[in-house]
């Protein structure tokens, strides 16, 4: 999982709610409940919970046959708990997965899902559109769409307006971004842009500049042309062009704050994140808005999200699989904007009037930022080895993000570290 996404965490972003052991081992032998039930589990806090078991709740009503008992563990705890249940042959029926669904998939933990999508008629592309194969590995698909969204720009309307800068639009080049940057910071004061340390931020302008971390034939990449000038000009905009605060100036305003803390105290103007954006603006006094990403060369975005999954446990796959069908159809889909909790997957209710103009966001907020983006949200390499290509980037671009210097360099260092590991 990524470590921000609240929409997951990422990082996450959301509380989270403890689960003792015995709510683990609940699920029973071979996944099914003691009664009988469907046993699920999922990541997240007290939201996830409710709006998890609101859709539940949903799908048992018009659904008697069906039961699902629902198990929520903390995010950070997750991957190693579902890992030691599917080792001791206790997975549960259904999981949710994400980024890592490869490190399951490619050990046999999970079931492929093709045969249940043709018997069922499930039409991928109508439903979920450019993520439908999102979870597909090898010419398998081995997890359904949940939820969804791509990274947008929040912007600051009062400080776009003060300095007489237009509004972000899909529009807009890195170039255009750069220039409003520059307009918008205030030396010591106020920053343009809230940064893009973060792999899903700087991995989109790698990929709008035409790189690839990994190639598709499955090598890395890590280290091109196009992917060592995306992450220099990423950098560059704290250390060399000062229009993104640093991490020692992030220190200096408090512990955890980084640019959403930061964008929601007006301190930088734009930055870009995930749906729970919003939700953390809630109390926000200024007026602002979000837009899709600019683009580079090309356009191409981060997407975020999560889909559910079959273990290899499940007793009764067939009755997971309809569980999970229900679950991301409209009714069950509608639940999580309804919440405000995500971006749903199913495009039906991406385009419904309750997504575009839901009660809880202000009136004239953008919610077809999401849609706008849909088409352009990047291929991310759901590998098996995900986890250690994180590592990767993480043990060698600390200091890097944290003082600068030459992404070249240090992108080579990555790629010899993912040439020793991915297979």
């Amino acid at each position: 999982m990524v470590d921000k996404v609240r929409w997951h965490t990422r990082a996450g972003i959301a509380a989270t709610a403890l689960i003792g052991a015995a709510g683990l081992t609940a699920c029973g032998s071979g996944g099914g409940g003691d009664d009988g039930a469907l046993s699920m589990v999922v990541w997240g806090g007290d939201a996830e919970k409710e709006t998890y078991q609101q859709r539940i709740d949903l799908i048992e009503a018009e659904n008697p046959d069906i039961e699902i008992e629902l198990q929520l563990i903390p995010s950070d705890q997750y991957a190693q708990k579902v890992q030691t249940m599917i080792a001791g042959g206790d997975g549960p029926d259904i999981m949710q997965v994400a980024e890592n669904v490869n490190s399951y998939s490619s050990k046999s933990q999970l079931l492929p899902l093709g045969e249940h999508i043709d018997s069922s008629g499930l039409d991928m592309e109508q439903r979920f559109g450019p993520v439908a194969d999102l979870y597909a590995y090898e010419g398998e698909t081995y997890a359904i769409p949940d939820r969804s969204g791509a990274m947008v720009v929040f912007y600051n309307k009062d400080l776009f307006d003060a300095a007489g800068i237009e509004y972000p639009t899909a529009e807009w080049t890195q170039e255009d971004a750069h220039a409003a940057m520059e307009q918008l910071t205030v030396p010591g004061e106020q920053w343009g842009y809230g940064g893009a340390g973060w792999w899903a931020q700087w991995w989109s302008f790698a990929y709008q500049n035409g790189g690839q971390i990994i190639d598709d034939s499955g090598r890395p990449t890590a280290n091109s042309p196009e992917v060592a000038e995306a992450l220099q000009w990423a950098n560059d905009l704290a250390h060399v062009d000062h229009v993104v605060p640093t991490p020692a100036e992030y220190a200096d305003m408090g512990p955890d704050v980084g640019g959403d803390q930061a964008f929601a105290a007006q301190t930088v103007a734009m930055n870009t994140t995930g749906f729970w954006g919003i939700i953390g603006l809630a109390e926000a006094d200024f007026d602002w808005g979000i837009a899709p990403m600019w683009q580079g060369e090309q356009q191409a975005v981060s997407g975020f999200g999560s889909g559910l999954a079959i273990t290899r446990d499940s007793e009764n796959p067939d009755k997971a699989f309809e569980a999970i069908e229900l679950l991301t159809d409209v009714e069950a889909q509608q639940v999580l904007i309804d919440n405000a909790l995500d971006v749903p997957a199913n495009l039906e209710v991406q385009q419904s009037d309750a997504f575009l103009h839901p009660e809880w966001a202000p009136e004239d907020l953008n919610m077809g930022a999401f849609g706008e983006s849909a088409d352009f949200i990047l291929r991310a390499p759901f590998i098996p080895e995900w986890n250690e290509m994180m590592a990767a980037f993480d043990d060698n671009l600390g200091t890097f993000w944290n003082e600068g210097g030459d992404a070249q360099t240090e992108l080579d260092k990555v790629q010899t570290q993912l040439e020793s590991i991915i297979e």
